[in-house]
């Protein structure tokens, strides 16, 4: 490695922008998989680049579990299927009706499967960063999983993020310890289709909105009295 790399780091080409661009917009919340296996180089392949990346004080807590007894997924459905059904309780007509027809899981499909946990008291790391925001452990947990969404998809490989779960249930069924926290549950395999548009906005639950909605400038925040202080000093 010459020291002109090191001193600048890697340059990206426009092609590759534009292909990181692609890749943004074609992850998907997959849940029709097929059933085709997932060869194990690949799989230790995606969970190298999991791993590289980031975390608070360099603490690494995710800990994903390969879920390959059947036992064990099959406890896992049956957990979705309680908290599916519970969940179905908070909406009424239309909403209800639109709710009950979503596929919102592929766990009887994906090929391969992994529970996310969160260790909550991590010795890698020694506490920094964490003492005044210990959730910054599980942010670190769900960056790693946007990085095995894109890993994989760059795969051609699928990802989807089952949330209607019991999560204190989940750990109770695996005996993790009890300083290890739920975070996801996801099912990886090659989808049955690939499409641009999110699938909950083809269904019609939920469009995707402006940019402009999420993207806030502080002088938007600041309380109005300040912003008339503002202007007063301004104008001396």
């Amino acid at each position: 490695m010459n020291d002109a790399f090191v001193e600048n780091g890697p340059q990206f080409s426009e092609a590759f922008n534009h292909d990181f661009e692609l890749l943004l917009k074609w992850r998907r919340d997959v849940r029709h998989f097929k059933q085709d296996i997932i060869d194990r180089e690949t799989v230790d392949e995606l969970l190298r680049l999991t791993d590289l990346s980031p975390s608070v004080g360099n603490s690494q807590p995710w800990r994903f579990i390969e879920m390959s007894q059947p036992a064990n997924r099959e406890a896992v459905y049956l957990n979705f299927q309680q908290a599916s059904s519970e969940a179905l309780k908070g909406y009424k007509g239309e909403r209800a009706e639109s709710y009950a027809k979503l596929k919102l899981q592929g766990l009887t499909d994906a090929p391969l499967q992994f529970a996310v946990f969160c260790d909550l008291d991590p010795t890698q790391g020694s506490g920094l960063g964490r003492q005044t925001m210990p959730e910054t452990l599980a942010y670190s947990c769900v960056s790693a999983i946007n990085c095995l969404w894109l890993a994989a998809r760059a795969k051609g490989i699928g990802v989807g993020w089952v949330s209607i779960l019991n999560p204190d249930s989940i750990g109770q069924l695996f005996g993790v310890p009890e300083h290890w926290k739920f975070v996801a549950y996801l099912c990886i395999g090659y989808p049955c289709e690939n499409n641009e548009v999110p699938e909950l906005q083809r269904t019609g639950w939920q469009a995707r909105t402006a940019t402009e909605l999420r993207m806030l400038k502080d002088i938007d925040l600041v309380r109005p009295e300040a912003k008339q202080e503002s202007s007063s000093c301004q104008s001396k």
